[in-house]
């Protein structure tokens, strides 16, 4: 795991998602998807980094109704895309109130409730990432946790990439704080992935937000070859 991270300057939480084993005895293409916290923070350096390592899309994962100063950047190099994605609604009262009002919202418990929510949001992510021009992926949000997580998640899905796996993933991304918050509701990082991946149709999910076959056939591609 640790040969995916990434040394942007600037950023401190950039991994490929290459290298990770899929069920049929496939690995995932190295260089092909990247995950990261914000490029706003990236150096003169960091942005070269990111331009070397082939990236020529980069995802920026919102949430609607809130600002966020965070994730407005404008790439240095002119032939570097940029798509901005809402994956998340905090004019959703409900959501609202049971966890962007509680400290839980930093923690991957949110993460089953997010999906049945917003399998639009989320099936128009794996989209983009199938329909990017060529080149790397970036997708992130701010801190590179959980809306990237999420995102994550469903793409790692897709191309059958252990469920341990992913967690063993989202573990690259550490937080005390969330660990306390996790132990304090009884559960912890693995509990509460596992818990949004059971019963997780990853196809049936994804073609109910939007995303067509040739779609989901393309981000296979992308992350497979």
């Amino acid at each position: 795991m640790n040969k995916r991270v990434l040394a942007w300057e600037g950023c401190n939480n950039v991994r490929d998602l290459g290298g990770l084993r899929t069920s049929d005895g496939r690995t995932t293409r190295w260089g092909a998807v990247i995950r990261s916290d914000t490029p706003s923070r990236l150096t003169a350096a960091g942005w070269s980094a990111l331009y070397d390592y082939g990236i020529r899309t980069i995802i920026t994962l919102r949430t609607h109704g809130m600002t966020e100063n965070e994730l407005d950047f404008t790439p240095p190099q002119p032939d570097l895309a940029t798509v901005q994605m809402a994956i998340e609604d905090l004019t959703d009262q409900e959501f609202l109130q049971k966890w962007a009002a509680t400290d839980l919202w930093c923690t991957p418990l949110y993460y089953k409730d997010a999906l049945r929510r917003w399998p639009e949001r989320h099936a128009a992510v794996i989209s983009a990432i199938a329909r990017a021009q060529p080149g790397g992926i970036l997708f992130h949000c701010v801190r590179g946790h959980d809306r990237t997580g999420i995102i994550a998640l469903l793409l790692l899905t897709l191309v059958d990439v252990a469920p341990e796996d992913i967690i063993a993933d989202y573990k690259q991304s550490p937080d005390p704080e969330r660990d306390e918050l996790l132990a304090r509701e009884g559960s912890s990082v693995r509990e509460a992935l596992l818990g949004a991946i059971e019963g997780l149709n990853i196809t049936d999910y994804l073609c109910m937000g939007g995303a067509s076959q040739d779609d989901l056939a393309a981000a296979r591609k992308r992350l497979l070859g």
